[in-house]
């Protein structure tokens, strides 16, 4: 990569990730530099073809990717305990469903799983998967239970549905007594090695933007209020129940979920996480 090339940042559309991007401007570092905002799924298979050379990713695809990527220390998308984002809708409670047919959204490989550890080891479930588009009557329509995720998860529990909920961030908490992380910042490899005053920059920007935020949350919540609905409560407490760091608990969270995810199948290698840290690797602990 020259210093004249543009450095591709991916920024997920979803809105619990606003936090941290809403202050960071491409435009503002010292270098060449654009921002795609994307899907994970879209933002995933550029992290790890190298195509986008930081960001954030699915916990998941980072996952999937660990061997071509490093992750950017001190931040993520994590809930210790319910995210109220990540919801399955249920005609009855999920410790009934047993063998039914759940259909899933296609867009978040994270959830699916969690959703799949959940369901097996939690509540020794053995139900059929079915992938569809998300919009909850439709999905219900095909199936006993579904799981939303993001924006379509919001909007779905605000509705009058009369369908159970079930959070799967409440869930694991309950279950494991840890938090969960659902998305992470990463760089690919290749752009620490050739740039690492460049990725040092994006880091620090994107630290700066979080803590900006996060004194005054004002902004973005008028921002959901506006593109998504809702109330200024509502989203006032949505924000705040989310954690943006990435320190020992959420790790401790995280490679639970990478050990069950691997002893299921789901996940074909282990995970060892490695942070990024100025031309340093700072091995996550197990």
């Amino acid at each position: 990569m020259t210093r004249t090339e543009h450095t591709i940042i991916g920024k997920i559309s979803y809105t619990n990730s606003w936090p941290v991007y809403h202050y960071f401007d491409p435009s503002a570092l010292s270098f060449p530099a654009e921002m795609v905002s994307a899907v994970p799924a879209v933002l995933n298979q550029g992290m790890a073809a190298g195509d986008i050379h930081a960001g954030a990713l699915s916990s998941f695809a980072y996952a999937a990717a660990s061997d071509r990527l490093l992750l950017l220390p001190g931040l993520s998308v994590s809930a210790d305990g319910p995210v109220r984002s990540i919801l399955l809708f249920s005609r009855r409670p999920a410790e009934q469903i047993g063998s039914g047919r759940i259909a899933v959204t296609n867009t978040s490989a994270t959830s699916v799983n969690l959703l799949k550890i959940l369901m097996h080891k939690a509540l020794g479930a053995s139900p059929e998967y079915i992938s569809a588009e998300p919009d909850l009557e439709a999905m219900m329509s095909r199936a006993e239970a579904c799981l939303l995720i993001g924006d379509h998860a919001i909007r779905a529990s605000w509705q009058d549905h009369g369908y159970y909920v079930t959070d799967l961030g409440g869930l694991w908490k309950e279950w494991t007594g840890l938090s969960m992380t659902f998305a992470v910042w990463a760089v690919n490899r290749t752009a620490a090695e050739r740039r690492p005053g460049a990725i040092a920059e994006i880091s620090e920007a994107f630290g700066n933007s979080k803590l900006r935020t996060l004194k005054d949350m004002s902004p973005v919540i008028h921002e959901a209020c506006r593109l998504i609905g809702g109330t200024a409560s509502y989203w006032k407490e949505y924000f705040s129940n989310l954690c943006y760091d990435f320190g020992e608990r959420q790790q401790e969270g995280l490679n639970l979920y990478f050990r069950y995810a691997n002893d299921m199948g789901l996940l074909p290698q282990e995970v060892k996480m490695e942070l990024w840290n100025h031309n340093l690797l700072t091995r996550v602990k197990e």
